[in-house]
């Protein structure tokens, strides 16, 4: 008798590249700042849990991001490790995914005048809060396959600031304290790009359809 899935496990290595910045109103109503499109990276793996068409996506990357302002020129640069849990359907070769991200903020580096300035840590919050919303589709295997290959589109943006309040006096994060006379406004991270993903499904719990125990069966 065949065996009826319960919950299905894949695994995948990823790797995301696009268009990403710092968003801080009080920069962007400063006459000295203007803002270019800046750009980030990340790579990492996933480990999917699912149940029919519907799961959990548990990704861990490691990211980096520069943002750079121009007519005072300044680039800010960050890395972080990106724990993501996102609530993702998958059907019809393609998928919706939805859900939060934080990111465990490692370095910001401040460029100004050829000058490389890595911040000291107290200058940035160590934990960053983001929304994150995807769609694809699968470019090699096939629906519910043991291997696959899915192109997609990934948007984040950050709830909470990259900045400190310490790093908030000494003008973070481009280090101009003046920016901030009319009051202190966050600074948002913000991604755009394309993501990509090999996966391999790894194994299923099953139990026969008669009701035996259901037991750890490999693809």
């Amino acid at each position: 008798m065949g065996k009826k899935k319960i919950v299905w496990f894949d695994v995948g290595l990823k790797g995301q590249y696009g268009a990403a910045g710092l968003y801080n109103q009080a920069i962007a109503d400063s006459k000295d700042y203007g803002y270019r499109i800046g750009s980030g990276y990340g790579y990492g793996a996933k480990l999917g849990i699912n149940r029919n068409y519907n799961g959990l996506s548990i990704d861990v990357m490691k990211s980096h991001a520069k943002q750079t302002f121009d007519k005072t020129p300044k680039t800010v640069e960050w890395e972080s490790l990106d724990v993501y849990a996102l609530f993702r359907n998958a059907k019809n070769l393609g998928y919706f995914e939805i859900g939060p991200k934080v990111s465990f903020i490692s370095k910001e580096v401040l460029t100004s005048d050829g000058t490389v300035v890595e911040q000291p840590s107290d200058n940035y919050n160590k934990n960053v809060f983001s929304g994150v919303v995807g769609f694809g589709a699968n470019i090699l295997g096939t629906d519910g396959g043991r291997f696959s290959g899915i192109l997609g589109l990934r948007f984040e943006y950050a709830f909470t600031d990259l900045d400190s309040e310490a790093g908030k006096k000494l003008g973070a994060p481009v280090g101009d304290p003046t920016i901030y006379a009319n009051g202190n406004k966050s600074s948002n991270i913000a991604f755009a790009g394309v993501v990509f993903e090999l996966n391999w499904g790894i194994g299923y719990f099953g139990k026969a359809q008669c009701g035996a125990r259901s037991k750890f069966i490999m693809f």
